[in-house]
């Protein structure tokens, strides 16, 4: 790891520490965004070892301060949730962008981290395919079984079919290995084959 990007993860982290809100690590209370980008490039470790230095810097600061933008501030329904999420993205890349101008990267290197934190051309962007990937395994992973605690059986299942329909083919694999409950795979098979994939 070079040191300026040594730099702009300890700045990331930096900012995600703020976070009030907290998830529990092996017993110990951890700021909920910091637990994030820390499991984001563990995966992106697994999933893409030799990733360009831009996907690495995306994907520890994919959610860098999401929860100064809540999605209460937003109308209920698609639409709303739409216009939060968009929020969010321009909120992450300029947020992530003053950062990385800070500890001295070019701005071809910001540019490129803005593009991928904004996910555009998904399908046909290697890299941001592969940060979609990376976000998609660590819901799996880390977030399924909270979310299906808090959500009937149905939504669960749309949210796993959209989830499904956003990663390749490499990603698909990914996820066929990693141990679920049960009852979370049985939901995962039950989207997959709903989705045709």
């Amino acid at each position: 790891m070079t040191l300026r990007l040594q730099q702009a993860f300890d700045r990331f982290d930096r900012a995600n520490a703020d976070d009030p809100r907290t998830d529990l690590v092996d017993g110990v209370a951890q700021p909920k965004e910091l637990v994030y980008a820390r499991r984001m490039i563990d995966q992106l470790d697994r999933f893409a070892p030799d990733a360009p230095e831009p996907l690495r810097l995306a994907a520890r600061c994919q959610h860098i301060r999401r929860w100064t933008i809540p999605r209460s501030d937003f109308p209920v329904g698609r639409t709303g949730y739409r216009r939060w999420r968009t929020t969010l993205a321009g909120h992450h890349a300029q947020t992530a962008a003053t950062i990385l101008r800070d500890v001295g990267y070019d701005d071809a290197t910001i540019d490129r981290v803005e593009t991928l934190l904004r996910k555009k051309n998904l399908k046909s962007d290697h890299d941001v395919q592969t940060l979609e990937n990376v976000v998609c395994l660590v819901f799996l992973q880390h977030y399924l079984a909270g979310f299906a605690s808090e959500h009937e059986g149905k939504k669960v299942v749309d949210i796993l079919r959209k989830t499904w329909r956003k990663m390749s083919g490499r990603g698909h694999a990914a996820a066929a290995g990693i141990e679920l409950a049960p009852q979370l795979r049985a939901l995962v098979e039950q989207a997959t084959e709903e989705s045709g994939a």
